[in-house]
């Protein structure tokens, strides 16, 4: 965890000793639909009731760099994410028999991407931008637990709720206008493996779209 924190802390001063580079504060919203999901609604296996559980609160906040080299800049950020789902699933207990429980799951973790981007567009008060690269996760106190078991399951429900993951690292690519002082992003981020249980059906909340405005301070 120190070391993640002293990369973010190196990335931003290297803002400092650059002559064209932006500093601000940002926030967005997460949702938790996939590529996976809209697969499922094609074939019949995802309805209207599992987009909205897809799309329930997330967020994440925080401070962002973009040094530039020409057209091409470095954009590193420290932000604070927070993802909630709640989903019913069936399993197969100790007893091989069928049960179902309502999973709740909820993120809390500091992510530190690293972006590369390049102006696709560049016009005085506007510009249209590429970008993709890693992404660091730390986990900040994320749980996820199992309510109402089927009466009668052999489960064993500390083990089917797993251990997150310290640390991780994933991909993040999207697409960006910057008007003035402004930014507004879309991206698409992916980790997997999030924790480890052991149960078959793991949480997809970490591979989705991600929409956030940000201020340009200088």
């Amino acid at each position: 965890m120190k070391r993640f924190l002293f990369l973010a802390a190196f990335l931003l001063a290297l803002t400092t000793v650059s002559a064209q580079f932006n500093f601000g504060i940002k926030a967005g919203y997460n949702s938790s639909l996939n590529f996976e999901n809209i697969t499922a609604i094609q074939s019949g296996d995802y309805n209207l009731d599992d987009v909205k559980s897809e799309l329930g609160g997330g967020f994440h906040a925080g401070v962002f760099a973009r040094v530039f080299i020409k057209k091409f800049y470095i954009q590193p950020e420290l932000l604070y994410n927070l993802q909630k789902k709640d989903y019913q699933i069936t399993l197969q207990d100790l007893s091989d028999n069928t049960v179902s429980v309502d999973k709740f799951v909820t993120f809390n973790t500091i992510d530190v991407p690293l972006l590369l981007g390049y102006k696709i567009l560049d016009l005085k008060i506007a510009n249209l931008r590429a970008f993709a690269g890693p992404k660091f996760r730390l986990n900040a106190g994320s749980q996820i637990s199992f309510k109402n078991l089927t009466e009668g399951a052999n489960l064993d429900t500390k083990e089917l709720e797993g251990e997150f993951k310290n640390s991780q690292v994933g991909l993040e690519a999207g697409a960006g206008i910057d008007v003035l002082m402004f930014a507004l992003d879309f991206r698409f981020n992916l980790i997997n493996d999030v924790y480890q249980a052991n149960w078959s059906t793991k949480p997809d909340l970490n591979s989705n779209f991600v929409i956030s405005l940000a201020w340009k301070l200088f």
